[in-house]
């Protein structure tokens, strides 16, 4: 597995911003790796072993810095990405309800995946929106103020 020349070109961008030598590569590591996602679709631990060698880094960091961000993603996900805060500000909210409503309504667990590939549904720790929660990231997209199952099913209906 290796990146694309463009991507290449792009790693070499990226390094440029960052100072020379490891702590440079370190510093570049986030972007590399939200590189690596786009590209591969996930960072399987292929993936992160790639993004290792051509930052001359331990896959340990590699691998402890992709685990720790919500926002990689180590196995498949479908076309949505259905991300529900799960934090206290949301849940006083209703955000439970909506993972309810949304397990009913796709047949589906958080960690899941529908089995068109269409939807796959996750609680995550903050989505950083407290003051307009329920919130639901949708692939990039926020999603505020879903707090009934109407909202869900409106939602749903626009991704449909």
């Amino acid at each position: 597995m290796e990146f694309t020349p463009e991507n290449k070109k792009k790693i070499e961008e990226i390094l440029k911003r960052y100072p020379e030598g490891k702590v440079g590569r370190q510093a570049a590591l986030l972007p590399v790796l939200r590189l690596a996602q786009e590209q591969f679709g996930y960072l399987s631990e292929e993936a992160m072993l790639t993004v290792a060698q051509v930052l001359d880094l331990s896959p340990a960091s590699i691998y402890g810095v992709a685990t720790f961000y919500t926002l990689f993603n180590k196995k498949p996900v479908g076309k949505y990405h259905l991300q529900v805060c799960a934090n206290l500000s949301c849940c006083m909210e209703g955000a439970e309800k909506v993972v309810k409503h949304l397990e009913e309504k796709l047949g589906i667990v958080p960690g899941e995946t529908t089995a068109d590939n269409r939807f796959t549904l996750s609680e995550v720790e903050c989505l950083a929106a407290c003051g307009t929660g329920p919130v639901i990231q949708v692939n990039e997209n926020y999603h505020e103020k879903i707090k009934t199952p109407e909202d869900v099913d409106r939602l749903l209906e626009k991704l449909r």
